[in-house]
């Protein structure tokens, strides 16, 4: 399936999500140098952020979420995804619902989070993406993959899951200058190998 944003994947992949950021299951022999060290890092520069109220926008299974200090609401557009946040953060607010059409009125936040959504994203998306993170919050802050381990900026990536179901799924990877000009401006949080995360305030 080519779409970039396919819910019916991330609901295949919901109970297997998690063994990407934890080296298990179909992630276990891979070769990822520094990989463990780098999420360290991305999940201490998360819960460093000031407490605010924060919306994390495709928080998926809640593994960035939880690290997040304040209020705290997850949007996910799987029930499957959400289903093992709910379990993780069982007094969190989560919210199923699109990303690209957030059902919060203006300025329902002080933040919006975001990790490894906005790289799936096609241009169009994208526009639409920020016009409505900065409609509902003031600051933008955004995890996505570094390009410093990708030989292409983007492609259509293959990907099986444990099911054996077969799947292609946009992704992009950055530098972190380069995502923070295609959001006009901001700051650099965490520059790795393997994650960036930078912050944009509207």
């Amino acid at each position: 399936m080519r779409e970039p944003t396919a819910p019916a994947y991330y609901d295949r992949r919901a109970p297997e999500y998690d063994d990407w950021y934890l080296g298990r299951g179909l992630f276990a022999d891979r070769d990822r140098p520094g990989f463990a060290d780098d999420l360290a890092r991305v999940t201490d520069t998360i819960a460093a952020l000031p407490p605010a109220r924060t919306l994390d926008v495709a928080c998926g299974t809640g593994f960035l979420t939880q690290h997040l200090r304040g209020t705290s609401t997850g949007l996910d557009a799987s029930e499957r995804m959400l289903a093992v946040a709910r379990q993780r953060m069982p007094d969190a607010e989560l919210v199923q619902g699109d990303g690209l059409a957030l059902p919060f009125p203006d300025d329902s936040f002080d933040r919006v989070l975001s990790g490894h959504f906005y790289g799936h994203l096609d241009e169009a998306q994208r526009a639409v993406f920020l016009a409505e993170a900065r409609r509902v919050a003031r600051e933008l802050v955004l995890v996505d993959a570094s390009l410093a381990h990708s030989e292409v900026e983007e492609l259509w990536q293959p990907r099986t899951l444990e099911d054996g179901s077969s799947w292609e799924v946009y992704k992009r990877w950055f530098t972190p200058d380069g995502l923070l000009a295609e959001l006009g401006g901001g700051h650099v949080l965490h520059a790795g190998p393997w994650f960036v995360v930078v912050r944009s305030p509207r």
